[in-house]
């Protein structure tokens, strides 16, 4: 993992401040950074791949890049330096998902994807789950759902997007987030039936 340890400590006030040292390439700031950070891009990383020794290389990879990118970063208001880093975050996931073969980002034949997504019935009803357990539901999707899911949902893509980030159609980019949605209606259905049994 990257490592910080032997970083100065500095007492940062606030997020522009922050981001003109970073720009500046001052290794501490990004001490700092991942000090205020890192449980938050931990957590991002981890909506899109699983296994520990993955979300540690995707962590690293993607600290090594902000360093390197943050004299290009322009400091856009409160928030703008938190946005730009989990952006970074999740193109590095992504890039680590299309680098492994077995992600499955497309499982289903073009010719078999219906033409019609749309669901029928009302949607899932996420707030009645735990957040903690919404999401593990998420990250138990199959790969190529949970990259969907997150991306339509959690980063605010749109399907034409998503197509391009991943590779595939347009078309099984909605497919596949129908799926997801599908799966995790089942879950919490499944969740809530758990709940209300008697004990």
């Amino acid at each position: 993992m990257f490592r910080l340890d032997g970083m100065s400590k500095m007492q940062i006030n606030n997020e522009r401040e922050l981001a003109d040292q970073l720009r500046r390439g001052d290794a501490s700031a990004l001490g700092e950074l991942y000090a205020r950070y890192a449980n938050f891009l931990t957590a991002v990383c981890s909506r899109y791949i699983i296994a520990d020794d993955d979300i540690k290389d995707v962590l690293q990879e993607s600290f090594i890049k902000i360093f390197t990118k943050a004299k290009s970063f322009y400091y856009a208001g409160e928030g703008s330096l938190k946005a730009w880093v989990t952006q970074v975050v999740v193109n590095e996931s992504l890039q680590h998902l299309r680098n492994e073969k077995r992600h499955g980002l497309v499982i289903f034949d073009e010719e078999r994807i219906e033409d019609r997504v749309e669901e029928s019935g009302d949607p899932p009803d996420f707030g009645v789950v735990p957040t903690d357990v919404l999401l593990q539901m998420i990250r138990e999707l199959p790969p190529g759902y949970r990259a969907v899911f997150n991306l339509y949902v959690v980063e605010g893509k749109k399907h034409k997007e998503i197509a391009a980030l991943l590779g595939i159609q347009e078309q099984t980019s909605a497919s596949q987030f129908f799926r997801a949605r599908r799966m995790l209606a089942k879950k919490i259905n499944e969740y809530v039936k758990l709940k209300q049994e008697p004990r």
